[in-house]
């Protein structure tokens, strides 16, 4: 049985490439007719990569539709439920000692690996009493000098 369905294919496969594809008369033709010829294949060869393209994207897409309506048929024929999720905190410490076992001993200081950057002060002007500075910028003399330091 199974060789006559492969033998069956195998006659439909030669069938349509028949159909398709006439047998080819080279002898006699000019260059330009065999060019155009050419150009003629070329343009059939397009249209049918184009076509076996479209054809692949709709069967990819049907076997994921296949697989999601499956998984949904899982789901609901099976009586597990997945459990909500929790968010836990834990240390680096504890993570380590869970992931490598036995092989974590030593523990890491993470924050002692961590480039240290030193901030410049800034230089503060001294303070001064400001009551001198009234005194001094009181009366004409003290305009004067203010007129004297925005003139220059």
């Amino acid at each position: 049985m199974l060789q006559e369905e492969t033998e069956d294919k195998e006659k439909e496969r030669e069938a349509t490439l028949a159909e398709r594809v006439p047998p080819l008369s080279l002898s006699g033709l000019s260059v330009q007719e065999l060019q155009d010829l050419c150009k003629d294949l070329h343009h059939k060869i397009d249209v049918v990569d184009e076509e076996r393209y479209d054809i692949g994207v709709k069967v990819s897409k049907n076997e994921k539709e296949i697989n999601d309506m499956m998984l949904k048929i899982t789901e609901l024929q099976s009586k597990f439920k997945k459990p909500t999720l929790k968010r836990v905190k834990i240390s680096a410490e504890a993570m380590l000692s869970v992931l490598l076992g036995s092989r974590h001993k030593e523990s890491i200081d993470f924050k002692a690996n961590l480039k240290t950057v030193k901030k410049e002060e800034e230089k503060k002007e001294e303070v001064t009493d400001w009551r001198k500075n009234v005194e001094a910028m009181s009366g004409m003399e003290g305009r004067k000098k203010l007129f004297d330091a925005s003139g220059n």
